[in-house]
């Protein structure tokens, strides 16, 4: 009598099977699980080659699905564990827990404190660079100087080069003064940075929390990348370490010092912020670091997108102006009580004055300028808090027909632009930084009232 073997699927069986999959079943009942190769007994209840193969890719998405979420949750929790962890320390367990799939992004700055911490470590480690074709010659001999000193190849990612001539024969080699750095940085840096960050699972950068007050303030030492996809592909599949985000630029550079760690010759010349040699000046004594990049442009514009992400404006906005049915509605801003919306009158006025009955600091602005647009919210708060010290503070909207009365007779060189009126001088005084959070805009009043 020959055997009789039981081939049916049950709906219910399988999705029991599934659950214990996701739900990582006890190991009870793992055991009683058959081996692959198990001898098959009379009766035995088994899923078909065909029906295991639509089963076990449901099954397997859902593992997944559970372990990227556990993943997230475990590097915030990582995060607060290393809160007060030295650089040496997070670097060491950046290293240890992705080895050869984390790299190093170095801007030839004194991000290169990195690579000592990295060598400190003793763990082998790789180290990758953006060649932008537009950096200054002495960084380039950093790199090579770099490349020596510690007896690694750093990795070059490079910008596409039809890109790349695409951009330069439409707009020229510097386009970046006339229309913002957004275009170029996407061209020449973000681009090329995504092409390298999907060959790894994890990097580590030199971002700190007192570079940009504005726009680095809450950067976790690791985080799952918000913007930027590693090897697996998809949301949450890169990891980015941070491991000097709560160390003081001071800090960095005595342990620089100590170390007998080289340097980019640039910064002996003054700069402290290194970027491509068209963007990036000396500072003066007193200037943040990051005024020395894309000095012409608002402080919060400044990001170049590898730690921002390139994110289009809110509403689709073109310009800072939204559109609805086709046509431009340019909305007003700096709406408060606290702050004076003057007109022609008003500032030739105020313009002419030799003693005025109290001081003034009134903004030129257009409203469909990015740059006025990111600093409404500084500037608002600034008029509430100086509305019982004296000090007035107003608006005027220096665009279209009074953009060349503007320049002539108030200083207007580009938007936002700053004044401040003393109460017994005729003389308007330029505000002159590209610094526009509350406390520096409040140190330039007060150095004056």
């Amino acid at each position: 009598m020959s055997d009789t073997w039981t081939l049916a699927l049950h709906v219910d069986d399988v999705e029991e099977e599934k659950n214990k999959t996701v739900d990582k079943i006890g190991e009870a009942e793992r055991r009683s699980l058959k081996p692959v190769f198990a001898e098959l007994k009379r009766n035995d209840s088994f899923v078909p080659a065909a029906a295991t193969a639509i089963v076990i890719p449901e099954v397997q998405e859902k593992v997944e699905k559970v372990e990227k979420v556990e993943k997230v949750e475990d590097y915030e929790k990582l995060a607060k564990q290393l809160e007060h962890a030295s650089p040496l320390e997070i670097i060491d367990k950046a290293l240890e827990k992705f080895g050869n799939e984390i790299a190093i992004a170095f801007s030839g700055a004194e991000d290169v404190a990195l690579i000592e911490y990295a060598k400190l470590t003793g763990r082998p480690f790789r180290v990758f660079s953006l060649d932008t074709g537009r950096l200054n010659p002495e960084t380039y001999k950093f790199f090579d100087t770099v490349e020596k000193h510690y007896g690694i190849r750093i990795e070059y990612t490079f910008p596409d080069a039809v890109e790349v001539q695409g951009l330069v024969r439409t707009k020229g080699l510097f386009s970046f003064y006339e229309d913002g750095h957004q275009e170029c940085c996407r061209v020449r840096k973000v681009r090329p940075l995504r092409r390298a960050l999907k060959g790894l699972r994890a990097w580590i950068t030199g971002q700190k929390k007192d570079q940009s007050p504005g726009t680095r303030a809450e950067i976790p030492v690791v985080q799952v990348d918000p913007s930027f996809e590693g090897t697996e592909g998809g949301p949450g599949s890169l990891i980015k370490w941070n491991p000097v985000a709560n160390v003081d630029g001071v800090d960095i550079w005595n342990f620089v010092r100590a170390m007998n760690v080289p340097v980019n010759s640039l910064h002996s010349q003054g700069y402290v912020s290194i970027g491509c040699e068209p963007c990036t000046r000396p500072v003066l004594p007193g200037q943040h670091e990051r005024e020395g990049r894309c000095w012409w442009e608002d402080a919060k514009a400044k990001e170049c997108g590898l730690h921002k992400g390139n994110i289009k404006e809110e509403g689709g906005q073109v310009n800072g102006a939204a559109h609805t049915n086709g046509a431009v509605v340019e909305a007003d801003i700096f709406e408060t009580q606290s702050i004076v919306a003057l007109n022609r009158m008003g500032i030739e006025n105020l313009a002419k004055m030799e003693t005025r009955r109290e001081p003034w600091l009134v903004v030129l602005y257009a409203p469909w300028c990015q740059f006025c647009q990111a600093m409404e919210r500084s500037y608002i708060e600034l008029a509430d808090k100086l509305k019982e010290s004296g000090v007035k503070v107003g608006k005027f909207r220096a665009d279209g027909d009074q953009k060349a009365f503007a320049q002539q007779e108030l200083q207007l060189g580009s938007f936002p632009t700053i004044l401040f009126f003393p109460k017994h001088s005729s003389q308007a005084i330029k505000y002159p930084s590209e610094k526009r959070d509350v406390d520096s805009l409040m140190a330039f009043v007060n150095a004056l009232r």
